[in-house]
């Protein structure tokens, strides 16, 4: 495959997938909001901020970012592509039913590598020094809404969109794999970002509360910088002394009414 074509074939893969990250966060954030309001109507915006007029700029706002985020995750997977015709990455399609226990071991290895990558990530990126340029604009809602789940600063992205790049060429992952790591990181960072607690209080709900991260813990985040770090679960929180006393203090007086 000569230079020109390699060039041609980049900028319709990055055409291409811009088209399907807005259309994906679109369906997926506005899905989400449009039955969160069907269901809840204006208890919904009083739950976030008691003030349509402020929700709809805040919302404005995550959209405008959101779509900037997109080019930006659409040139890393149109870089990706290209590395893939280039058969430089360790992305395969075969598949032998003895590679189904490989499959979901490289799906939930990937998933803890990438919280551990965005954990420390995210912590660097709360330094004052960095704050500004990195971080700033994902903050602007202090109560997130499904639309803050991909609002994120030009350079934020770079980062974000880097790790599974980077991830394509050193672990071995089936297509399959990949677009189940892509689906997940879409469904829970709209889930992260409901900004309060949807799921009915429950033994299972507290147990998911106290290893895995959902919108009651990312939303002390968002009103505590200083605090809940993590992406998927809650254990470098737990262990590097992140975690809110406060939150695991009322998830634990849950457990005994």
């Amino acid at each position: 495959m000569n230079s020109l074509n390699l060039q041609l074939n980049f900028w319709v893969y990055w055409f291409i997938f811009c088209g399907i990250i807005l259309g994906r966060y679109f369906i997926v954030a506005g899905g989400t909001h449009w039955l969160l309001h069907l269901l809840l109507g204006n208890q919904l915006f009083e739950s976030w901020f008691g003030n349509k007029q402020q929700i709809r700029k805040a919302i404005s706002e995550d959209i405008k970012l959101s779509t900037l985020s997109a080019i930006f995750f659409a040139l890393s997977a149109a870089c990706f592509m290209g590395c893939y015709q280039l058969k430089l990455t360790q992305v395969y399609t075969h598949l032998e039913v003895q590679d189904l226990a490989y499959l979901v071991a490289s799906y939930v290895g990937v998933l803890i590598l990438q919280d551990t990558y965005f954990y420390f990530m995210h912590r660097l990126f709360h330094l004052p020094s960095l704050f500004k340029r990195f971080h700033q604009g994902h903050h602007q809602s202090k109560i997130p809404t499904p639309w803050t789940s991909f609002a994120f600063d030009p350079l934020e992205a770079v980062f974000q969109a880097l790790f599974l790049f980077a991830i394509t060429f050193v672990v071995p992952l089936h297509y399959g794999v990949l677009l189940a790591l892509l689906t997940t990181m879409t469904v829970w960072a709209v889930g992260n970002h409901l900004g309060f607690q949807i799921i009915p209080d429950s033994r299972l709900s507290r147990w998911w509360g106290g290893w895995c991260i959902g919108s009651t813990h990312h939303l002390v985040h968002h009103n505590r910088y200083t605090r809940h770090y993590g992406l998927y679960f809650t254990f470098w929180d737990k262990l590097l002394g992140t975690q809110d006393d406060r939150y695991e203090e009322q998830r634990l007086e849950s457990r005994h009414p």
